[in-house]
């Protein structure tokens, strides 16, 4: 899953790593998985006891609490420090190391499941691929999870149309088209919906999380999110508190 053909390789970069100055704010506004969904990514193996998931490009480790949830043995890890430390944080208990998919810190075939949030698409699969089949036993699942806002919701549309324009349709196109290779079964993928409690202030705090934004300078930030606010404070269905429609994609895939 390589960087779209209209961002350059220096952008990609750039966006990939744009995120630990704003670990706090990505730990406060991000909004977490459902548990359906994480079930249905570890349910090719959830017959195993004890169940051992790496929890990769963990981030502040919104996937992380989750997975722990599962009563899953779970190591996250994360390459960026400002993340792992946000991470360590708020997850005091939690296994967390230092790493990234293309260079995972664990023992050949030493976890059964694999589970990536909101992060895929910034590896090499090149390089992350052959990685992750290395780290997982026989049979074992890698799953990736992605939440966004609800587009069938109209004005969620409209949102997303000023927030992000092409962005969000790039991802999903590259989602869908995801291939692990010979070393993994084919892709499934399945959705699942539900809802962030939000104000119009939060979700503009929550698009100041995303890569887009974090790059942009700070004009062009504070302009696109005083358009986010003004498209918000008119919209009906954003007054005061109000829940926001997400959708959470998700795919797996087992270890040949």
């Amino acid at each position: 899953m390589a960087h779209p053909s209209d961002v350059t390789p220096e952008t990609h970069a750039r966006r990939a790593s744009s995120f630990g100055a704003q670990a706090a704010a990505y730990a406060a506004e991000r909004p977490g998985y459902p548990e359906a969904a994480i079930r249905w990514v570890l349910e090719p193996v959830s017959g195993r006891s004890p169940l051992r998931v790496l929890d990769l490009a963990a981030g502040t480790g919104k996937l992380t609490a989750g997975l722990l949830r599962t009563g899953a043995e779970v190591v996250a890890v994360e390459p960026d420090t400002g993340m792992l430390a946000e991470l360590r944080r708020a997850l005091p208990a939690a296994r967390a190391l230092a790493g990234s998919a293309e260079r995972i810190p664990l023992a050949d075939g030493s976890v059964d499941a694999i589970v990536v949030g909101q992060a895929m698409h910034w590896f090499d699969m090149d390089r992350a691929v052959p990685e992750m089949s290395r780290v997982l036993t026989p049979g074992g699942v890698v799953g990736g999870l992605w939440n966004r806002e609800d587009d069938e919701v109209p004005w969620v549309r409209g949102f997303q149309e000023i927030a992000r324009g092409e962005t969000a349709v790039r991802r999903r196109e590259r989602i869908a088209g995801l291939d692990l290779g010979p070393l993994f079964s084919a892709v499934e993928q399945e959705a699942f919906r539900h809802v962030q409690r939000r104000t119009a202030d939060s979700l503009a705090a929550t698009l100041g999380t995303h890569s887009h934004v974090l790059v942009m300078s700070e004009e062009e930030r504070a302009a696109l999110l005083d358009r986010v606010l003004e498209y918000l404070r008119a919209t009906p269905e954003a007054a005061g508190e109000f829940d926001l429609p997400l959708v959470t994609m998700t795919v797996r895939a087992t270890r040949a």
